[in-house]
């Protein structure tokens, strides 16, 4: 009979983010996540084989998160028109905690040099890219709208830009305006 576990998953999650925000993926080790929860790297090691299993595995979660979180929003629009839209923009409107953005802009050179460790994301995104050009009353509107706030989440999360709150809320007002909007398309 085998050891039973001890050792929390999301704690080892947890102490993966910290050091991704406070060192980057790039000086991401199994011994660094390991002293930073407290454990043993064997410990690290027994769920996550290397460093590439661990960082999908931060990837999988913050994109876990981050869907449930934009899911509050588009349950509380349950029933109205262009609710998935519409709790997308919604969900736009917060800003980002420091621990969030560092570890999305750290995670981007992992990203950018690997193809798989992209897949969740881009999953995600096709995923919602469908339902929102199927589920919305003017589709094309919708998908600016959805583009829009990406931009501006993305700006945020890689300190591009930071609006105040004010400035943040009018321009989330200006995407919900843009999801009723049908732009034509240029003439060929």
């Amino acid at each position: 009979m085998g050891r039973h576990r001890t050792i929390d998953r999301e704690a080892v999650l947890d102490a993966a983010e910290k050091v991704v925000s406070r060192d980057g993926a790039a000086r991401l080790t199994l011994e660094a996540v390991a002293a930073e929860a407290g454990i043993s790297k064997a410990s690290v090691l027994y769920d996550y084989k290397t460093k590439r299993a661990l960082i999908r595995a931060v990837i999988e979660r913050r994109v876990a998160v981050e869907t449930a979180y934009i899911q509050t929003f588009v349950d509380a629009l349950a029933g109205e028109p262009d609710a998935l839209i519409r709790g997308r923009i919604a969900s736009a409107a917060r800003h980002r905690s420091g621990l969030e953005r560092a570890v999305a802009f750290n995670l981007c050179a992992a990203l950018a040099q690997d193809a798989e460790l992209r897949e969740p994301i881009q999953a995600i995104n096709r995923d919602q890219i469908a339902e929102i050009a199927s589920q919305s009353t003017h589709p094309r509107g919708a998908m600016l709208a959805f583009l829009a706030a990406q931009g501006l989440m993305m700006m945020e999360w890689f300190e591009l830009h930071s609006w105040s709150a004010d400035e943040r809320e009018r321009i989330v007002a200006d995407l919900g305006w843009l999801v009723d909007q049908s732009p034509a398309l240029p003439a060929a």
